[in-house]
């Protein structure tokens, strides 16, 4: 699994690749905008705290917020949605969507460690 780690008021940002599944337990079954413990990460990220914001499932498919269901649903999204570009004027299309809970792909928001 990939973590993107971002801190914005810094700009500082790290692409962390974990392996090892033991130690992403902590982030299974969260919710986006949830406040979670970096401590299962490592030693050197002991003592903070990471926020989920977005992410994907283990077959790509994007989070939305407000979907509230286990599992993935298919949702007619139009400009202005998260999970969808359009590519005409007024252009509508239906697109599988991964509900905020579950196994996910998830960049954490909210460090300033940097290496």
């Amino acid at each position: 699994m990939k973590l993107n780690i971002s801190f914005p008021a810094t700009g500082c940002q790290k692409l962390i690749e974990v392996d090892d599944e033991r130690k992403l337990r902590a982030f299974y079954e969260k919710r986006t905008v949830t406040e979670v413990a970096a401590d299962a990460l490592g030693e050197e990220r002991k003592g903070y705290v990471v926020r989920i914001s977005v992410g994907n499932d283990k077959q790509g498919f994007p989070m939305k917020q407000r979907v509230l269901t286990h599992g993935r649903v298919r949702l007619l999204l139009s400009k202005g949605h998260s999970c969808y570009r359009p590519r005409r004027t007024g252009e509508r299309e239906n697109q599988f969507v991964r509900s905020q809970l579950g196994y996910c792909k998830k960049r954490r928001e909210g460090c300033s460690w940097a290496n």
